[in-house]
């Protein structure tokens, strides 16, 4: 029963988002290659940082209004198979706005998540440009540039680590597949040449559709505004200590003097003044006469007192009367000796 506080105080606990909150998040960006009329274009891995606001539910169901920025540098661009084309150049950055619906799963002192979302994102190609060279010694360059706007999509799938002793803070981990549907970004040629049955013509003008998938590892944090602590294990009470009263008989009688009822009576009245469970009537005796006849006299004197209790309206069912004949002496003394202090009942409220 002691330990119940602290079980509850454990459960009162509660790591799921509850409220407002904000994350943050911060890691690498792979971008997908893309091809288009045989223009094969990779990426070198980039970064990428998100910025979200949302609300939790309290039963692991999270909405949040996310922003996004993904950044990646052209790393080799082939024209039908032929490359790495020397003089390769530029970037692609993508702005994302995003709707997250995002569901926390309760699993001993983390968190996994998994989430989707949808939104629209800006995906900026920054001169992207390369050279190409011909057999017979001519060249050409060509250059792509322009920002071009699509739907977003998005998987989502993480672990948090909750901060107890700071409520509402939480370390993430994640993995994202960031994607849109495609974007056509135009470029101009320079020059003349034909490089693996692609004939670029100086001036002429070229359009190149653009895939945009992303796989993104993040490392964030994130904050849920009005979390307080657990509350502190309340200390439990410590049971109040056992009260005892003591009647006294005459030698081999088991009825009750004036004085033996008055002292039944403070016992009855202190049982009311008290958080009692139960009333032990416990009966003695001296050591002269046989050890069974004793057994006996105190069953008799026990019973005695425990019915002049129910009469000053103890319930029966409170009360647990038992004899001990000789057995148990309040002051040791050898057979056959009558005692006074040993012609005894003691009530003890526990």
């Amino acid at each position: 029963m002691l330990s119940l506080p602290m079980a509850a105080q454990a459960q009162s606990w509660d790591p799921r988002v509850q409220g407002v909150y904000v994350g943050a998040g911060l890691g690498g960006n792979y971008l997908m290659g893309t091809d288009s009329d045989g223009v094969d274009v990779g990426f070198e891995w980039g970064w990428v940082g998100v910025l979200s606001v949302g609300y939790g539910f309290g039963n692991g169901l999270r909405l949040e209004l996310e922003g996004s920025y993904r950044s990646n540098d052209v790393d080799n661009i082939k024209v039908n198979g032929v490359g790495r084309l020397p003089g390769t150049s530029g970037s692609s950055t993508t702005y994302g706005l995003m709707f997250n619906a995002l569901y926390d799963f309760r699993l001993g002192p983390v968190m996994p998540y998994v989430g989707a979302g949808i939104g629209y994102a800006w995906q900026d190609i920054d001169d992207v440009g390369f050279r190409v060279r011909a057999a017979n010694g001519d060249t050409a360059s060509a250059t792509l540039g322009g920002t071009e706007g699509a739907f977003a999509y998005q998987g989502i799938v993480g672990i948090g680590f909750p901060i107890e002793s700071v409520p509402g803070l939480a370390l993430t981990a994640e993995y994202r597949f960031f994607g849109t549907t495609g974007a056509t970004i135009d470029g101009r040629v320079n020059g003349n040449a034909t490089v693996g049955g692609v004939t670029y013509r100086d001036r002429q003008t070229v359009e190149f559709d653009v895939d945009n998938l992303n796989h993104s590892l993040l490392f964030g944090v994130r904050y849920n505004f009005g979390r307080t602590a657990a509350p502190a294990a309340p200390v439990a009470a410590a049971p109040a200590p056992a009260r005892t009263f003591l009647v006294f008989f005459d030698w081999n009688r088991a009825d009750l003097t004036q004085r033996a009822r008055q002292i039944i009576g403070e016992a009855a009245q202190a049982r009311t003044r008290q958080a009692v469970t139960r009333i032990e009537v416990n009966g003695h005796t001296d050591t002269s006469g046989s050890a069974q006849y004793n057994q006996g006299l105190s069953v008799r004197r026990a019973n005695a007192v425990a019915a002049e209790l129910v009469r000053l309206g103890v319930p029966r069912n409170e009360i647990v009367a038992r004899g001990f004949g000789q057995t148990q002496l309040l002051v040791p003394t050898p057979d056959n000796v009558r005692e006074p202090q040993n012609r005894r009942v003691e009530i003890v409220l526990r």
